[in-house]
């Protein structure tokens, strides 16, 4: 078993909680990290164990280690930053500032915010394609997905990225998150303001409609083979799974109250963030608490039909968390994780 760590960005705490996964079934919360005021969006990692998470009120990143889980510095933004996405190649890391209506370019060599691009009213959460030329982002404010064009970052060119395309989801939709499919030919978004799940056809940028049966969409992620869409629906306290080829529900899995992120790892369990500030569970859903993460075994009932109970746990985090991700300290040697504890310990 892999040494899996999970990262909940607590927002009425101001802190990220680490959960660690040393087996199936076996979590504890190992540590919480302050960082600053109102984090937002889930922690994005380099394949080093550099993580960001925004600081919505303060218009700024914390920069923690996945060795050490400590801050180890902060970067100003623009204002109101809400999600962010690492651009491949690592150099780059991109962030949505809600409050500016911009999306900044973080130059991760200098640690420091190198360009502001325009977008429209209130961008959110975001997503970036797998050969980092391309980011979509949801534009909050205005109900579209605003396209980027990223690939002067490749060269070292931050001043020439541009918006390419505005994709029109629905102004009365809001937009909220949204991931791109593995395979590259689709974008699953999630709209807080409507009943659907939008689908975008990367090729023709044409959207089709998925109903999940209330407003309220989050998150989306996916399973490991790419064959479900996992979509948390907070006023349902569910995840909707929907078949991506078809584009048709194929089951709900009740989950705690107010789910919003989601994360799914190699064992095929889902981790969710209950953020709802009181106990709403509702009638034939776990009686899972708020300010928890509910984790389900996606092996234990069958995703494509409603058929089977599944497998849950739940692991208690902090107040308000909004988001999960993970990280994998199997991925670094030894003497990377030394190295990492070395520099944590020697004064600034």
């Amino acid at each position: 078993m892999r040494n899996v760590q999970f990262f909940s960005t607590d927002t009425d705490d101001g802190v990220v909680s680490v959960v660690s996964k040393t087996g199936p079934g076996e979590h504890r919360r190992v540590a919480q990290i302050p960082v600053g005021n109102a984090p937002r969006g889930g922690v994005k990692f380099t394949r080093g164990g550099r993580g960001f998470v925004c600081n919505t009120s303060q218009n700024t990143l914390s920069e923690i280690d996945a060795v050490s889980l400590r801050e180890v510095r902060r970067i100003e933004v623009g204002h109101g930053p809400r999600g962010m996405a690492i651009v491949p190649g690592e150099r780059y890391l991109l962030v949505s500032n809600s409050g500016s209506n911009t999306v900044s370019v973080v130059d991760l060599e200098l640690n420091v915010e190198v360009r502001q691009i325009e977008t429209g009213r209130d961008p959110r959460h975001m997503g970036i394609s797998a050969d980092g030329r391309l980011a979509y982002v949801c534009v909050w404010g205005e109900g579209y997905i605003s396209k980027l064009d990223i690939s002067p970052l490749i060269a070292g060119a931050p001043e020439q990225v541009a918006e390419v395309s505005q994709i029109v989801v629905d102004r009365e939709a809001h937009p909220y998150s949204l991931a791109v499919h593995p395979d590259g030919r689709k974008v699953f978004v999630a709209n807080t303001q409507a009943d659907y799940l939008t689908v975008i056809d990367v090729a023709s940028e044409v959207c089709s409609h998925v109903s999940v049966g209330s407003s309220g969409g989050r998150a989306v992620a996916f399973t490991d083979d790419g064959r479900f869409a996992l979509v948390t629906v907070e006023n349902l306290s569910s995840i909707i799974v929907v078949d991506v080829n078809t584009l048709q529900v194929a089951r709900t899995i009740p989950v705690g109250s107010g789910p919003r992120g989601l994360v799914v790892d190699s064992d095929q369990t889902v981790y969710v963030t209950n953020f709802s500030r009181a106990n709403l569970t509702m009638e034939g859903h776990p009686h899972f608490g708020p300010n928890s993460l509910t984790m389900v075994d996606l092996n234990s009932a069958p995703l494509d039909r409603e058929e089977g109970a599944f497998t849950y746990e739940e692991v208690v985090v902090g107040y308000g968390p909004c988001s999960v991700t993970m990280f994998d300290l199997d991925t670094l040697t030894p003497e990377e994780r030394e190295r990492r504890l070395d520099r944590a310990d020697s004064p600034a």
